[in-house]
């Protein structure tokens, strides 16, 4: 990788990180895309997992007061069930297939029944939303815009929200990454200077995003961070739908 590429993905780490920082969602999703286009399906998962662990650790420590912790425990349980699942099976889509899974699952969210809409309060929700984030995650890299959708739909506030999922993101990141930097592919190993540089990055652009987030009322970050789910998996649908015709054409 040349120093340029490398300068660049660093820069995109800390605008991306800002945008997580700043809603809790959509920034990775974004570093995702474009990691794919530039590494191979299991390298790029390792380095996206390294790198929003550091970004979402650092973000849960900035915010950890308002971290409600029963919610994360649950949510954890439900990521350790979908790895043991698929740890036996082994896996990796396509890259059409993953950005095409990755955008349609809000939308499928959003058109539940009232009565079974998302509750980070609850705790069957809790296991249920972990474990089909934590697959959602190996099958394409992130999980935003189901987990997101899933704590928009409570009654936490924008806080409260950044800083739990923040913590649900940093377990999901630490199975991903154990999932293709060891059981899929040993070759995913990376090098630990671009490592570093994109953990720093990262932690840059969550650090400049606090004092905006603090600026915000909870009614402006609710309808800018709904804006951003349904803009980003739009994309990702049209994108991956574009993809799989080119390629069987």
């Amino acid at each position: 990788m040349t120093p340029l590429l490398i300068a660049a993905l660093c820069l995109t780490m800390v605008a991306t990180s800002f945008l997580s920082g700043l809603f809790g969602m959509a920034g990775g999703m974004i570093l995702i895309a474009v990691l794919l286009a530039v590494l191979p399906l299991p390298a790029a998962m390792a380095l996206h997992a390294a790198t929003q662990m550091a970004s979402n650790g650092w973000r849960g420590l900035l915010w950890y007061k308002h971290c409600r912790w029963i919610v994360v425990t649950a949510y954890v349980a439900g990521c350790g069930l979908a790895l043991g699942i698929w740890s036996l099976w082994l896996y990796v889509p396509s890259k059409p297939l993953a950005l095409i899974f990755l955008g349609v699952t809000p939308f499928i969210v959003r058109l539940f029944p009232a009565d079974i809409k998302p509750d980070p309060e609850s705790l069957p929700q809790g296991v249920l939303y972990g474990t089909i984030c934590m697959t959602l995650m190996l099958l394409t890299g992130v999980a935003g815009p189901l987990l997101d959708t899933y704590f928009l739909g409570g009654r936490l506030d924008r806080r409260e929200i950044v800083a739990t999922k923040a913590m649900c993101q940093v377990a999901g990141h630490a199975f991903k990454l154990a999932y293709f930097g060891g059981i899929i592919d040993q070759a995913a190993a990376l090098d630990p200077v671009l490592v570093g540089l994109a953990i720093v990055a990262s932690m840059l652009g969550t650090t400049f995003a606090k004092r905006f987030l603090e600026a915000m009322t909870d009614a402006q970050y609710r309808l800018w961070a709904n804006r951003l789910i349904t803009a980003t998996a739009s994309y990702f649908m049209i994108h991956g739908s574009y993809l799989l015709v080119v390629s069987r054409t």
